[in-house]
């Protein structure tokens, strides 16, 4: 966890989880231009590693994944879930330490940690406040029409309009369903396809910054 900005002051949690087949330090990297926001910036990484068969990396340089998917529907759903029990398990472990000077609770989630970043906060709803999500689909569907369990949530989706892996129109439809059902969402179309960029980080960035994240 890297903490920016005042010592001992209160400030956000913002908790980061990475695209398939990258590992935590990667997605640091490459999210370096976050940490000019105010905040405990927890990269957390994904517990199921993918062999190199290049056999020319060390274990801890592999990429990892966050869920195992086979297209059933029953599978994803139940992945998802041990994969936020892991999460929460992180978080849990951590607020004992730094609770009293969380302010808010941010998530952000790219690509396959996107998937899972929507479904964390749609699930523990209780512990999340803000939600950003780069690259996927909020899977709505997940709350069973308890649309009351998440009005306190900031919702913002971050999608490349030359993005032919995840198509943007899937999630366009879910932040106006999102919006219809009173919630505070909004859609971000980028010029960008479905590689994560610097792009993505400025607009994340600045979206912090809206709904009252604080520079450094």
């Amino acid at each position: 966890m890297i903490e920016t900005g005042r010592k001992g002051e209160k400030k956000p949690l913002i908790v980061y989880l990475h695209g398939y087949g990258q590992n935590m330090q990667q997605f640091m990297d490459m999210c370096e231009n976050s940490f000019s926001l105010e905040a405990y910036h927890l990269f957390i990484q994904g517990p199921y590693p993918i062999y190199d068969r290049s056999r020319k990396k060390n274990v801890s340089d592999w990429g990892r994944t966050w869920y195992l998917y086979d297209g059933n529907r029953g599978q994803f759903i139940k992945s998802l879930e041990l994969a936020s029990e892991f999460i929460q398990e992180i978080v849990d472990k951590l607020l004992p330490v730094i609770g009293e000077n969380v302010s808010r609770i941010g998530i952000v989630g790219y690509s396959m940690g996107g998937y899972l970043a929507g479904y964390f906060a749609l699930t523990r709803w209780k512990h999340v406040n803000d939600l950003a999500v780069i690259g996927a689909r909020i899977k709505t569907e997940v709350l069973n029409e308890n649309w009351e369990n998440i009005q306190h949530l900031n919702i913002a989706a971050f999608h490349g309009d030359k993005d032919d892996q995840v198509l943007a129109e899937p999630q366009k439809k879910e932040i106006e369903r999102l919006k219809e059902k009173g919630v505070q969402a909004e859609l971000n179309l980028l010029n960008e396809n479905h590689s994560f960029s610097e792009k993505y980080v400025t607009e994340i960035v600045d979206w912090f910054e809206r709904i009252g994240y604080l520079k450094v």
